[in-house]
């Protein structure tokens, strides 16, 4: 749970650069790879990374994003612009809307009590989650990946040294 507006900004930051460099290596073709039939395609689950009113809409705050399931652009460098602008007019809510104090207040989200500061950080972990299962719908359409926590195979082969084996 975030104590502080500082924690989580810094916190979305680094998390949402991450986040776009990899929605910016999607192709227009690969937005139509899916895992199984039935499941979301590559396309989908990148514009459900798109911050929307969701898990954050019972805390009031408001930001300039996407309607709630919307259809998701036709295109991979439309999602991905929509991600960045969506996730700076997010950051900049936080930051004059919300105050420490702030997250502290409880609302009702899914029906339970939930203070606003553990919002943004299951906010945030959904995020993670969902890129994750993006990593591997990428590797499955033939796209590069880039490390998020550490170097992916692309990354250490271009410094010239092997991944580790697991």
């Amino acid at each position: 749970m975030y104590q502080t507006v500082e924690s989580f900004i810094q916190d979305y930051r680094n998390e949402s650069e991450s986040t776009s460099k990899l929605l910016s290596a999607l192709t227009d073709e690969s937005l139509r790879q899916e895992m199984a039939p039935g499941y979301r395609t590559l396309g989908h689950l990148a514009w459900h990374l798109v911050p929307s009113g969701g898990i954050l809409h019972p805390t009031g705050l408001t930001f300039d994003a996407p309607p709630e399931r919307s259809a998701p652009p036709a295109t991979a460098a439309a999602i991905a612009e929509k991600y960045r602008k969506t996730a700076d007019s997010l950051m900049e809510a936080v930051r004059t809307q919300w105050t420490d104090e702030k997250l502290q207040e409880t609302s009702i989200v899914f029906g339970q009590p939930w203070k606003n500061g553990l919002t943004l950080y299951l906010f945030l972990k959904h995020e993670v989650h969902h890129r994750g299962q993006l990593t591997i719908l990428m590797r499955l359409a033939g796209l590069p990946v880039t490390g998020v926590y550490g170097p992916s195979k692309e990354e250490w082969a271009a410094i010239g040294m092997e991944a580790p084996a697991l």
